[in-house]
């Protein structure tokens, strides 16, 4: 009995380590503004658009990472990859911790850029994918996202408690040397959470088999296999339009904070309790789209953020509506997670042979978060152009905008799907 239960001990802790491991690689370039929005302009003295174009370093160098990313993973153990992902990353909180400028945010975040992606995306997604096997494509990737989303939530917590710490009781007085104090104690807190992961990963995620190992990367074959196939191409625009909506979410603290008048540690705090949303929305995602098709599931959820979207971008503020924006963001919150949670299962759906799951992965994650490149400026200078409420309803328009072609290209998807489907 003991060969099958060290087994499945042996599964769930790689899980564990993959879903620690696949949030915290992105908290230092991600949660802290997404958590902190308000508070990081202010300590870091940027604008959105200077903010945004920050991003958009990061993601021209993610994008140049993701094929030889695909490449890394098929070939090397993930265990390694994984752990100096890990590490690398953390080091570069730690100069972040010092507030720099323009100029060393956007060099920090293209360094990030290499380290998140080159070494680590790639192998996550690959390894779950065999973790699901071919039965359990949604239920895999939906637990490693609601996973990921519970541990966002557990840290976005303790850091904003972090940050508490260091501002004055009127939170709607915080001086700047607080301001940059807490910012400051709040990036140290995830640095060394990170690097503490990368510990983890080493002892927990066991070396693949010599099979896996020893397999040949994609080679320029598998590259011509993959662009051939037109499901693959509109797999990655459903990422697209679902990364818009993700990265719209950077910005509701920045809404609780200018529109819902909250003050920076209550913005924070609004952000951080949004998050625990994220496990039962993905997971739930993962079951339903094991049960009922994964693009049909996709296609219902962008419509459902279309109307909410829609209803963000045209509703003022006001003690009356105050109850149906709130339920709105809840429902946008929900939505995104969801199809965070299941837009790779795609993978699965579309019976795509193993070997050329790192090719793939390349080619979908090189389109899909192509908005890692031009959402944040884009967004940011919509904010700007029109300071409070006007910029933010904008802002949601163009969410809409996204989630109505998200919409029309998971029915496409779904219709070819089942014409492929064996009769």
């Amino acid at each position: 009995m003991s060969g099958p239960l060290e087994k499945t001990h042996s599964r769930y802790l790689m899980m564990f380590a993959l879903i620690l491991s696949g949030e915290m690689v992105f908290s230092l370039p991600f949660h802290v503004p997404r958590y902190f929005r308000p508070s990081i302009l202010e300590a870091f003295h940027f604008s959105n658009a200077d903010l945004g174009d920050v991003f958009a370093v990061y993601g021209v160098m993610a994008m140049l990472a993701y094929f030889p990313g695909g490449a890394i993973a098929q070939r090397f153990s993930g265990r390694k990859l994984m752990t100096l992902s890990l590490a690398a990353t953390a080091l570069g909180g730690f100069f972040m911790a010092t507030l720099p400028g323009t100029f060393g945010m956007s060099m920090l975040y293209g360094y990030w850029g290499v380290t998140t992606i080159l070494l680590f995306w790639a192998a996550m997604v690959r390894a779950t994918r065999q973790w699901g096997g071919p039965l359990a494509q949604g239920r895999a990737f939906g637990i490693l996202d609601g996973g990921r989303g519970l541990t966002s939530a557990l840290f976005a917590t303790i850091a904003v408690w972090c940050f508490s710490v260091f501002v004055s009781a009127d939170l709607q007085q915080v001086s700047d040397q607080e301001r940059r104090e807490a910012i400051r104690s709040v990036i140290i807190f995830y640095s060394c959470a990170t690097l503490g992961t990368s510990a983890l990963v080493w002892f927990l995620v066991p070396d693949p088999p010599d099979d896996v190992r020893n397999s040949r990367p994609p080679g320029l074959s598998d590259m011509r296999a993959v662009i051939a196939r037109p499901i693959i191409w509109l797999q990655a625009l459903v990422v697209v339009c679902a990364y818009c909506g993700y990265k719209g979410l950077d910005n509701y603290s920045l809404y609780a904070f200018d529109v819902l008048s909250m003050s920076e540690t209550d913005s924070a705090n609004f952000a951080a309790k949004c998050a625990y949303i994220r496990p039962f929305a993905a997971i739930s995602a993962g079951i339903l789209a094991d049960r009922f098709g994964v693009a049909r599931n996709i296609g219902v959820i962008f419509g459902i953020l279309v109307a909410a979207y829609a209803l963000l971008g045209t509703m003022s503020p006001t003690v009356r509506l105050a109850g149906i924006i709130y339920a709105n963001i809840f429902i946008t919150f929900f939505c995104v997670f969801s199809l965070r949670g299941i837009y790779f299962a795609l993978l699965g759906a579309s019976q795509l042979p193993h070997h050329l799951t790192g090719a793939a992965v390349g080619l979908i994650s090189l389109v899909g978060y192509t908005p890692d490149i031009f959402f944040a400026p884009v967004a940011g200078r919509l904010l700007d152009a029109t300071p409070g409420v006007g910029g933010h309803q904008h802002y949601f328009i163009l969410l809409a905008g996204t989630a109505i072609i998200g919409t029309t290209t998971a029915v496409f998807l779904a219709r070819r799907l089942s014409r492929a489907e064996p009769r």
